[in-house]
Order: structure tokens, then C-alpha cells, then sequence
């Protein structure tokens, strides 16, 4: 056993080791030379289709025996044309702008000395994720794009896709002039690498978990490394007394059924007591005729006798399927309040024809996100204008929302004078 966990410490430590003379080396790398990378990479992606296509099988096959949910699955899933996306996104970085470099203050002294912030990389990014494989491509690239190097440690789930997807990287940081060591994977998946990543001080600047909420939660518990909370949502709309009809039906189906699997898909929806007995029964049978499982307060099961009663374990649940729960509420109050009280502080949404009541909602609601007559479904770095990202902060201190290139860099002061100084 102690044989083991040494073993299990040499690769998590050994690779920490050298992504941090990566990143070394990454801080002098061009603007252009970052983007060839990338280009590289894109186009490796498509060149190595069918091998990653024959690895990610391996990995639903194994899920299937398993009993992953279809939830899950769908997650792990990659095929020719969510590979075509990878490398489409890819693409899309390499036109958006460096943010290295850039200034942000410059101050100029009396005694003629300049103080200039600049946007600087953070260094070494770890990042622990579930399932999702796309996840690799996108860490990995938005951390080259910033300067940054990246430690990947994915989960068991989509080890195989995981380990072709990063032998694509690799293979084309070969014929450019970042170094491969700039991205690594920790190939051991148990619970011992997750734990000695979490205390990789010596080589990590930043953790990165990006899954469920016990993984989430687990690593900010356990975690001596600065740490970004990112994913668990328990996502809300709230159909406030004055919302459209046909508004509101087409935001809340949307925003359950587009894709039911991801974080910003809603989880629950509340419905002001006047606007339910006009028409959420509609609305009810509506998510029934799409195959919704409901759990509903009293209200609703009143109405719906194909609707569970709910608890409290409903109102906090993430159910990342075709399942929600549903409450009638008083007012915008109530409804900011139960948010507030149950939500995940990822994104949440109003509908209403009232401007007192979004702007109350807007400001009430704690949240990364929150909308106004949109689905939730939009919290996403690609659909703010991103390229891609590498997480949904759902914390306030350092990101907060979808974090693109901006978030995975640090600042660093540049002061240069002529022989100043201080009296």
C-alpha cells in the first residue's frame, strides 16, 4: 500500500514539476507563437478523429456496464460532429485578443517615475472534472492562449477519451514552439492523485473543479491550493404574475429541454399564484408531453396527479435529466428568497412584462448570472462572446460567470524610472 501511494505521488508531483518549468518558459512565448499552437492543435483534433472517436467507446461502453445514467452518457459522448465543434472553438480563440501585455493602469509620478499594471498568466492551472472530454480541450487551450501551463486530471469515466484527446495535443505542440510539457494529464484516476493534487502548493497556483457538487465541494473542503468554485447549478426561472404566456412556456421548455445534462439548465420553476391558476396547468401538461418528471408543492399536485410531492432534498437537487420541481409562490419576493435560499449562485431568470419586479429580481437574486425574459441556457463563455471556457465561477472573489481568457490571468505591476528614490 505504501508502495502505492509513493508511486501515485511520483506522477502527480513529477508532473507538477513540469508544467511549472512550462509555464517558465510560456511567459516569453509570442502572441504568435501561441496562436500556431492552437492552429495546430485544431487541425490534430480532426486528423486524429476516428482514433479519439475509438477511445471515447471504450469509455460509454464501459459507463454502460457500469449503469451510468443516460445524463452521464451524454457528457462522456463525443462524435464526429462534437469533435468538429472542438476544433471549430479552437479556432475561434486563436482570432480573439491576447490579453497578455495589456495595461490596464498607468500612472506617472511627479518624480517621473512610471507605474504600469499589466495582465500577466497565473502560472500552472489545475483543473479535476467529471465526464465531460471536451472539458480537456478547452483547459488546455484557453490556458496555452493566456500563457498559462494546465495539469488535467479527468475522472475514470473518460480516461481512454481523455488520454487520446491529449496525445492529439501533444502531438502537435511537438511542431511548435511551446513545449508539450505545458499540458498534463495525471493518468491515475483514483482518489489518491485527486488528493495530492489538491495539496500541489509547490507547483500549483490554482485549482480548478469543474463537475458535480459533491466533487466541487470535496475539493474546496480538501484543497490547500487557492481554489475557483465553478458548475453545480441549481439553476431557477421565475414566471412572475405579469409574464407572457407564450413567453414564458417557450423560455421554461427551452431552458429544461435543450439540454437537460449541463449546469445551466433549469432545475426548478416557481410560478407567481395569480399567473398558475390562469395557466400552469398548461405549462404543467406541457413538460409532461416532453416526458418532464415533476415534483411539486401542494399546489401542484393538486392540479397534476401525475406530479410527486416534493421535499426539501427537491428544492436543492441538480437533477441534470428531465426531471424538475415546481412551486407556486406569492410574489418576486418569495421567489428571491427561495432562490437565494436553495440556488447554486449559477444563473437564474425572471419573466415578466413588469420592470419594477426584473429590477428587483435582478438585483434581489444572488447569482453569477441572472436574466430577464431569457432562458439560462445562454450562460455559456462561447454565447458571451469567449471563444470558450474553462468553468462557470460561482464564487465573487478573482471570475464570477463564464470564465474566458480574462479570468485565467493575474496582474503584475512594471515600475521604471531613472535612478528614483524614496525619501
Amino acid at each position: 500500500m505504501e508502495l502505492k501511494e509513493n508511486m501515485l505521488a511520483s506522477e502527480v508531483v513529477a508532473k507538477g514539476k513540469l508544467a511549472l518549468k512550462a509555464s517558465r518558459e510560456l511567459v516569453s512565448k509570442s502572441t504568435e507563437e501561441k496562436n500556431r499552437a492552437l492552429d495546430l492543435i485544431s487541425e490534430q483534433l480532426l486528423k486524429d478523429k476516428d482514433d479519439i472517436l475509438t477511445e471515447n467507446q471504450k469509455d460509454l461502453q464501459a459507463g454502460r456496464e457500469r449503469g451510468l445514467s443516460e445524463a452521464v452518457l451524454d457528457r462522456i459522448m463525443l462524435n464526429e460532429k462534437r469533435i468538429k465543434d472542438m476544433s471549430h472553438a479552437i479556432k475561434l480563440l486563436i482570432d480573439l485578443k491576447d490579453p497578455i501585455g495589456e495595461t490596464l493602469e498607468s500612472i506617472e509620478k511627479e518624480n517621473g517615475m512610471t507605474i504600469r499594471k499589466k495582465r500577466v498568466p497565473i502560472g500552472v492551472i489545475g483543473m479535476i472534472y467529471e465526464a465531460r472530454p471536451n472539458v480537456t480541450i478547452d483547459a488546455a487551450t484557453l490556458s496555452l492562449k493566456t500563457g498559462n501551463a494546465v495539469i488535467l486530471r479527468g475522472s475514470s469515466s473518460a480516461k481512454y477519451s481523455n488520454l487520446s484527446l491529449v496525445r492529439s495535443i501533444h502531438e502537435a505542440l511537438g511542431r511548435s514552439a511551446i513545449p508539450v510539457d505545458a499540458v498534463q494529464l495525471i493518468e491515475d484516476t483514483s482518489r489518491e492523485t485527486a488528493k495530492e493534487l489538491f495539496q500541489l502548493n509547490d507547483y500549483l497556483d490554482v485549482l480548478i473543479p469543474r463537475g458535480g457538487k459533491q466533487l466541487i465541494e470535496t475539493v474546496i473542503r480538501e484543497s490547500t491550493v487557492p481554489v475557483i468554485e465553478t458548475g453545480a447549478g441549481n439553476c431557477h426561472v421565475y414566471i412572475d404574475e405579469f409574464a407572457d404566456r407564450t413567453m414564458a412556456e417557450n423560455i421554461v421548455l427551452n431552458a429544461k429541454l435543450q439540454r437537460p445534462s449541463v449546469c445551466n439548465a433549469i432545475e426548478t420553476v416557481l410560478i407567481q399564484k395569480d399567473w398558475f391558476i390562469k395557466h400552469g396547468v398548461e405549462l404543467l401538461e406541457k413538460l409532461r408531453q416532453n416526458n418532464v418528471e415533476i415534483y411539486g408543492d401542494k399546489a401542484v399536485c393538486e392540479v397534476l396527479l401525475e406530479a410527486k410531492e416534493a421535499d426539501v432534498s427537491d428544492w436543492a437537487a441538480e437533477y441534470l435529466a428531465l426531471t424538475v420541481s415546481v412551486k407556486v409562490v406569492k410574489d418576486v419576493d418569495e421567489a428571491i428568497q427561495h432562490i437565494n435560499e436553495y440556488g447554486t449562485k449559477h444563473s437564474e431568470a425572471i419573466i415578466t412584462s413588469s420592470d419594477e419586479n426584473a429590477q428587483k429580481f435582478l438585483t434581489g437574486v444572488d447569482a453569477s448570472t441572472v436574466y430577464h425574459n431569457v432562458s439560462t441556457r445562454f450562460t455559456d463563455g462561447f454565447e458571451f462572446g469567449y471563444g470558450a471556457e474553462i468553468g462557470i465561477s460561482t464564487q465573487k472573489l478573482h471570475a464570477r460567470g463564464p470564465m474566458g481568457l480574462n479570468a485565467l490571468t493575474s496582474t503584475k505591476f512594471f515600475v521604471t524610472g531613472d535612478g528614483q528614490i524614496r525619501e
